[in-house]
């Protein structure tokens, strides 16, 4: 028989065979006589999971499962993500061995379940998501579900970690690209049973976060979950059966996922169903700042992103390599001031600490911890102990035998006790905090005399109270911060500033609760609150564990109740009291650009026009700063996040915790203390101190390209790796294809000819050389006018390149070291 003829054939039976075989309705479930084909699909019986067939790139087709009644279409898992079929004649059945297969339009096999031999099998599609093969509708053991075989996505119910007895490994891999290519991507989140079982984020084999180990109740690393919820109940097993982690969902109304994806360089995301706005709301996401990537601090050292630098050396230590620590490159991490004497040493006891990485460790689940530091104790390789679970008092041993790496530190909660090995001469007196507790006694009579004084106390404060809103006034008079350049600046009692007391404040904010905060920055967080006149305010309150905030505090005061333009956030008052220092400003709608722009949802509300019209408002906001207000003042923190965008998207610039005032002839100063954000420093700023209106210019420039591209600024980039923003941004504009940058939200509603004016203006700001870059002036005036002559630009600052070994050779294979144009520096981590 001919070989076409035959190809026939079989294709004519193909058809033939879907043709009459094939049912029209969505039922859960699939029988052995019957098959799935692409344009079919199982309904879970509530209706909450579809399975069927979508479509990728280049006609590609994939089996998937995906929420029902939900827009835009959300997969939650994918049977062929690295084998698709080729068109839309492909189909699922039950194959001769029990198991179910995907075959394609030749009736290939593209993907199938393990082989089952089951004798009556039956394909379910569960309510919880899970895609079940089972032997009979009534039987309820598995013999094959997609639970098992997660892909980027973690539902309810759903397990990650290893099952011993199976060898079965459960982890989450990215997308290619996040909602358009679901072939395996770079990024896996994996959990690592070894030592002490914990979750590591990783690209290909680099670690990026790391989740912390288990402690009863939260990973370490995770200080936001709560465990005390009905919503989303935590949990995690570990025995010699396996060790899993995994979430449940107490409201049924409540979707939720976690999911890894591909965005911003690799994300591990909480999302939640708004479905007042139909939207995904990211309310979780790691890594959230510098303190979540992994070994941000280097051995010993800890990160406290409350802090600036975030780096610190805990005590009974100093930084490696001090000029690079300066520069805020706290890799190279921390070492002792003192030789260890095992005999003779102490532990130094830290409160909320995200623990050391576990991998190696030594671990007991009986000992108690006073046991366990004798252990330490007696070992004189051991670093550093702590409980494993804190739950009912703490139990268990953990011990490290060499170096800590990736401590960090949260001041305002979370983490859990850790003890670390120190000489005595160090440590001085203090000792371990749980031996002291044993051995102190304290006397009845000097308890009475503490409540006597307490009770004293209280009269005394509750008689003082109407006097407190007078008092803060007074203290914010006395610490003002001097002018800097103008003898004749009024002192803080001049302003005029509205002063709030403490409990307007807690019960304007609901006592500060978390469903009212608005987000967290260097020097503490914001909150949302109402006053009684119903009008909405935003509460900056300042950490109290912020040792760089009081300066910033009244500097922000200071600068801010002197400023008055549409683009800049307005200042309501302030309140300091009961050791508390808040700021209390206008409430912004849409709160910060950041969480609009670079949310792959949210980001299609910014279209062109919103878009130009931001960046022509932080434009005229900026030139107030540097040329219009009485004072000049730099920023010194531009940055997106700082960017607040009121009810109708106007921009409006805050945080000028950083900020400085310059005098009228003044055009440039220096600092020894660099401050600032990642990505939007310039190049004169962020290596040698110097700042001036062409720093904020610089900064400027970053935010265009970013509003217009829908991408963060990376601060480098390697050699072999992609371009940063900016190194992207020039290199396309130089060969004419600037206009494929442009976000794809947008569509094409907008004039070439004016985004590529914004594209140039944003070039011109970020040039290498603070001389080239233009005023603010000159920027508005380009913005808003067709006519102006625009110059061609130079090439970007912080376009850079790791350095070869061999054509550096000062350099170490432990140095980070990067060059702008033949100049070598150390490469910085700022706030």
């Amino acid at each position: 028989m001919p070989t076409s003829f035959t190809s026939f054939l079989n294709h004519l039976l193909i058809s033939f065979f879907l043709f009459f075989l094939t049912s029209s309705n969505s039922s859960d479930t699939l029988t052995g006589t019957q098959i799935l084909t692409t344009n079919q699909t199982l309904l879970s019986q509530n209706q909450t999971f579809v399975l069927g067939f979508f479509g990728g790139s280049n006609t590609n087709y994939y089996l998937g499962i995906w929420y029902n009644n939900i827009n835009p279409q959300t997969i939650v898992w994918v049977a062929n993500r690295d084998n698709p079929i080729d068109n839309s004649t492909g189909y699922l059945k039950i194959g001769d061995n029990g198991n179910f297969v995907l075959l394609n339009s030749s009736g290939n096999p593209a993907w199938s379940s393990n082989q089952t031999n089951a004798k009556n099998p039956v394909i379910q599609l569960l309510e919880t998501g899970n895609l079940v093969l089972k032997d009979s509708e009534q039987s309820i053991n598995y013999l094959w579900q997609s639970f098992d075989y997660p892909t980027d996505t973690l539902l309810p119910g759903m397990q990650m970690g290893w099952n011993f007895d199976t060898g079965i490994e459960k982890h989450l891999t990215s997308w290619k690209v996040t909602g358009e290519d679901p072939s395996s991507g770079d990024y896996t989140f994996k959990l690592d049973y070894r030592g002490l079982p914990e979750i590591f984020l990783r690209r290909n084999q680099t670690i990026i976060y790391r989740s912390g180990s288990w402690n009863g109740e939260r990973f370490n690393g995770v200080p936001e979950m709560d465990t005390d919820t009905d919503s989303i109940v935590f949990s995690f097993s570990d025995d010699a059966h396996g060790v899993f982690y995994y979430f449940s969902i107490g409201n049924a109304s409540l979707l939720s996922r976690l999911t890894v994806t591909s965005d911003s360089d690799g994300e591990l995301q909480r999302r939640t169903w708004i479905a007042s706005s139909e939207t995904w709301n990211k309310f979780w996401y790691a890594p959230a700042d510098q303190c979540d990537h992994y070994r941000e601090c280097g051995p010993y050292g800890l990160c406290d992103n409350n802090a600036s630098p975030v780096c610190r050396c805990m005590k009974g230590f100093s930084p490696k390599n001090p000029q690079a620590w300066n520069l805020r490159d706290g890799s190279g991490g921390c070492v002792r001031n003192t030789d260890l004497d095992c005999p003779t040493d102490k532990f130094l006891h830290l409160e909320s600490m995200k623990l050391p990485e576990t991998t190696t460790v030594f671990v007991n689940k009986s000992m108690t911890l006073t046991e366990c530091e004798s252990l330490c104790h007696r070992n004189c390789s051991c670093t550093a102990y702590a409980n494993i679970d804190i739950t009912n008092g703490g139990s268990g041993c953990v011990m490290w035998l060499g170096q800590l790496f990736d401590l960090r530190n949260y001041p305002s909660g979370g983490g859990q006790d850790l003890y670390v090995r120190l000489s005595a001469a160090d440590i001085g007196s203090a000792g371990s905090k749980h031996r002291k507790a044993e051995a102190i006694g304290i006397s009845l009579s000097v308890v009475a005399i503490v409540l006597g004084l307490v009770a004293i106390c209280y009269l005394r404060k509750k008689k003082q109270h109407r006097g407190s809103i007078h008092r803060s006034h007074d203290l914010l008079m006395n610490e003002g911060v001097p002018s800097r350049g103008h003898s004749g600046d009024r002192n803080m009692d001049d302003l005029e500033l509205p002063m709030f007391d403490f409990d307007t404040l807690t019960m304007a904010t609901n006592n500060f609760s978390q469903d009212n905060k608005l987000g967290q920055g260097g020097f503490g967080s914001v909150y949302r609150g109402s006053l009684i006149e119903s009008q909405e305010i935003a509460v900056k309150r300042l950490s109290k564990d912020s040792g760089q905030g009081i300066e910033e505090f009244k500097n922000e005061v200071k600068l801010i109740v002197k400023l008055q333009h549409r683009n800049l956030v307005r200042l309501l008052g302030c309140c300091i009291e009961k050791d508390e220092k808040m700021l209390v400003y206008e409430y912004m709608e849409n709160r910060s650009l950041d969480s609009i722009l670079f949310d792959k949802v949210k980001r299609s509300l910014l279209d062109w026009k919103s878009r130009f019209n931001i960046i022509c408002g932080i434009a005229r906001g900026l030139l107030y700063l540097h040329q219009d207000s009485r004072f000049r003042i730099i920023h010194r923190d531009l940055k997106a996040s700082n960017i607040l965008l009121d009810s109708e998207m106007n921009p409006k610039i805050s945080d000028f915790g950083m900020a400085r005032i310059f005098g009228s002839n003044q055009t440039e100063a220096n600092t020894i203390r660099v401050v600032g954000t990642y990505g939007y420093m310039s190049p004169e700023y962020a290596m040698d101190g110097n700042f001036s209106v062409k720093s904020d210019v610089f900064s400027f420039g970053v935010l265009v390209l970013e509003i217009i591209t829908g991408k963060k600024n990376r601060g480098f980039y390697y050699a072999n790796d992609e371009l940063n923003l900016l190194g992207n941004v020039w290199r396309q504009w130089n060969e004419g294809t600037a206009l494929e940058l442009v976000d794809q939200s947008i569509g094409n509603s907008y004039a070439e000819s004016e985004v590529l004016r914004c594209i140039h203006v944003g070039l011109l700001c970020v040039q290498e050389r603070a001389e080239d870059r233009p005023t603010m002036s000159s920027v508005v005036l380009m913005l808003s006018s067709e006519a102006a002559l625009m110059p061609r630009p130079k090439n970007p600052g912080f376009s850079l390149r790791k350095n070869h070994p061999e054509t550096d050779s000062s350099s170490s294979n432990q140095d980070k070291t990067w060059s702008v144009n033949q100049v070598t520096v150390t490469m910085l981590n700022a706030r």
